[in-house]
């Protein structure tokens, strides 16, 4: 479905004279006038029959239009953390199409938000993303509660969400006020979600709203209201959009991941936390020779694009979820948030950045134009011309990651070279070249790059994978600069036509090299001259030292991408496979899709709402 790209537009904070929170926009105030909770618990709770409903459940989740400050969410989450015979699980997705910032999120529940929500208010507010289109994924309780939030236009959100819910809040402002919220198109997008036996409550209470209702699939009729209304609507669905989706049980939730580099470990992560138990097979470690180790330092920065397309969604949801995943990790694992000066390519294309910028309206604290002066000033060195700053750029130790993402509890990994997989009963043998089994289980995950085509072509799945099969490896290095000869080196990321990272306290990063049709990928003197003339291309001059380094004199790491048609990776279930998948071809932003494709495999796996649109993942599943 193409869609013109529409700007999100954040709420704003007023108040009518009764001093309730007021929408401008719509002519509606927030919550009932008798109270947030005792509505959120008569109209939403009980009206879906909860907290019953989820009892004796490994999940349930809720589906929501209209999220306002969320005080239905965190009546839900405080109904379930009340109720000892909860949910293993709880999970919400709720669309906002003009949220709050943060700052503003906070200060209203400290108003707002009843006594009995005030704290898990506070956790949501310190947790709430920055303002930015498409989905974001919070997490509470260790991961047990899931708040996937879509920041945009329902209409455009909810054919676009990848959920089996069990109920539905439908909490938009008044029907007179925003008729489009409560119209059929939505509400038969909304049933298209439904599990069997799903619930729908809303206070809204008029004969055109159940009719709509009924035409949409759903068995709509009225109930005794709250807060003075009379009425309020429940509705069942009448037929499911589509099964439940099914947690495994505990004894099949093991998975094998081929591959122990950036993709491997990043799905080794993500299914541990959610307590499945991992064996990850590297072949590289069978040769002594892991993934990234030397690696010591790389940047993790999205793109942006003036039609926002299916990459710059991609990229800024996977940095988005590197953060989130990775910020808890020790010291040194863990990424440092320094941002990065995106340097144009040539000083006569700042009006269409500025266009590009002034077209997208997002926050300027995630990204802004910067002119030269204000790009040197944020590096901390001269640099040749301004461009754009992404506050949110990140600096990452890949070995140190890596290592890290392997330490979760309950995953092993295994020395060997994966040759091919066989089916095993309901599941998967993966064997070396002589046909010994490594590992065998229900679920196996090709996560080890390029080395995945000629396992599939060996295990005669490869021929319905025409891209796949044009799957290739690219050669590259980076080059250890010594930071005295740069002043100390950049504060922050400097990147364009190559990059140059922060000391990390053994040098600064510059990169990087593209080789094709390399039989290996090796640290050289040639090499080292196109990443030193990268990096001078960066600089504004005045660094006699880095001048004068030798190329070939200077240590680096060498490594390789993988890299498909499109350089969109291949994730997903393989559609003649079932059981089997793929992670690959993730080319040169590794640290972009690691966490994003590790929690799309597992949410799929775990039977959670998927953190990612629809659309973005058919433009990455296999083929």
């Amino acid at each position: 479905m193409s869609v013109t790209y529409v700007p999100l537009t954040p709420a704003q904070a007023e108040f009518d004279v009764e001093g309730r929170l007021y929408s401008p926009a719509y002519g509606d105030v927030y919550h009932s006038p008798s109270g947030a909770l005792g509505q959120a618990e008569h109209v939403f709770l009980r009206g879906n029959g909860l907290p019953e409903r989820w009892r004796g459940r490994s999940a349930f989740t809720v589906c929501e239009t209209g999220f306002g400050l969320g005080l239905n969410f965190l009546a839900l989450w405080k109904a379930w953390r009340d109720d000892p015979q909860r949910s293993a699980a709880l999970h919400m997705v709720s669309m906002e199409g003009h949220p709050f910032a943060r700052e503003d999120l906070a200060l209203l529940l400290e108003r707002y938000a009843p006594a009995p929500l005030a704290g898990l208010g506070r956790q949501l507010a310190a947790q709430w993303p920055v303002l930015l289109p498409g989905l974001h994924r919070l997490e509470f309780d260790g991961g047990a509660v899931t708040l996937t939030l879509g920041f945009g236009d329902a209409q455009i959100l909810a054919p676009r969400l990848d959920v089996r819910a069990d109920a539905f809040f439908l909490d938009g402002f008044a029907p007179e006020r925003n008729p489009r919220m409560w119209e059929l198109p939505l509400l038969r997008d909304l049933a298209k979600l439904a599990a069997p036996g799903a619930t729908l409550a809303t206070w809204a209470c008029t004969g055109e709203l159940r009719a709509a209702l009924r035409e949409a699939g759903f068995d709509a009729r009225r109930a005794p209201g709250y807060g003075g209304k009379w009425h309020m609507t429940v509705a069942m669905a009448v037929v499911a959009g589509g099964e439940a989706a099914a947690s495994p049980d505990a004894g099949s939730r093991h998975a094998v991941v081929v591959g122990a580099g950036l993709a491997g470990a990043g799905l080794a992560q993500a299914l541990a936390l959610r307590g499945w138990r991992v064996t990850v097979v590297d072949g590289g470690r069978a040769q002594g020779a892991p993934a990234h180790a030397g690696h010591v330092a790389a940047a993790l920065t999205p793109v942006v694009a003036r039609d926002d397309n299916g990459r710059a969604r991609l990229s800024r949801a996977g940095s988005q979820r590197a953060l989130a995943r990775w910020q808890g990790l020790p010291a040194g694992a863990a990424p440092t948030v320094c941002g990065t000066v995106q340097l144009e390519r040539d000083a006569g294309r700042s009006a269409a950045l500025e266009g590009t910028l002034e077209a997208l309206a997002f926050p300027e604290q995630w990204v802004r134009q910067v002119n030269r002066d204000e790009a040197s000033a944020l590096a901390g060195l001269a640099l040749a011309r301004g461009g754009v700053f992404f506050g949110q750029g990140m600096l990452v130790r890949p070995d140190l990651l890596i290592e890290a993402l392997l330490a979760a509890d309950g995953v092993t990994v295994l020395p060997g070279k994966v040759a091919r997989v066989d089916r095993a009963g309901a599941g998967w043998s993966v064997r070396d070249a002589a046909g010994a089994e490594l590992a065998r289980a229900d679920t196996v995950i090709l996560a080890n790059a390029a080395c995945a085509r000629a396992v599939l072509a060996e295990s005669g799945l490869l021929d319905p994978l025409p891209r796949v099969a044009q799957m290739h490896a690219l050669a590259g290095e980076v080059t250890l600069v010594p930071a005295a000869a740069l002043g100390g080196g950049p504060r922050c990321i400097v990147g364009g036509e190559g990059y140059l990272l922060p000391d990390v306290g053994v040098g600064c990063v510059a990169g990087s090299t593209y080789v094709h049709g390399a039989t290996e990928a090796r640290i050289g003197a040639e090499g080292q001259r196109v990443t030193l003339d990268k990096a001078a291309g960066l600089l504004g001059g005045g660094f006699p030292d880095f001048e004068a380094l030798e190329p070939g004199s200077l240590q680096g790491w060498a490594g390789w991408r993988a890299v498909l048609p499109g350089r969109l990776p291949a994730v997903g279930e393989l559609p003649h496979a079932s059981g089997l998948w793929l992670a690959i071809g993730y080319a040169s932003r590794g640290l972009s899709w690691s966490a994003l494709m590790g929690d799309l495999i597992a949410a799929r796996l775990a039977g959670e709402p998927s953190p990612l649109e629809t659309d973005l993942a058919q433009l990455i599943s296999p083929r």
